[in-house]
């Protein structure tokens, strides 16, 4: 397992909400993410004025990261979102460790 895990990066058009409101209506969703297999970390993203959310994620290695963003495509395919961005990334420990990148 590498130092810092597995970088997932995605992001989606989203007409809202944000902010609070976005908090409120996505905390369970939030909760249930801490239990997918080798999940590490997750920022949430949002830019209001672009319409635009998404997240970066940590995973232990790049299996789960894969499992996980098939998961999470299908997921978001129901709720009506099809122009969904993704990548994963390896991520390179000796530059990070320079810039002071941590997991927690």
């Amino acid at each position: 397992m590498l130092k810092y895990g597995t970088i997932l990066q995605v992001d989606f058009p989203l007409e809202g909400p944000f902010g609070n409101e976005m908090a409120q209506q996505f905390e369970d969703l939030a909760k249930s993410i801490n239990d997918e297999p080798g999940f590490l970390w997750k920022i949430w993203t949002e830019n209001e004025s672009e319409k635009v959310a998404g997240g970066v994620y940590a995973f232990d290695n790049y299996d789960n990261a894969q499992q996980y963003l098939t998961m999470h495509r299908a997921r978001l395919k129901s709720m009506g979102v099809t122009d969904m961005h993704a990548r994963i990334f390896d991520v390179n420990e000796t530059l990070t460790d320079i810039n002071h990148g941590r997991l927690q």
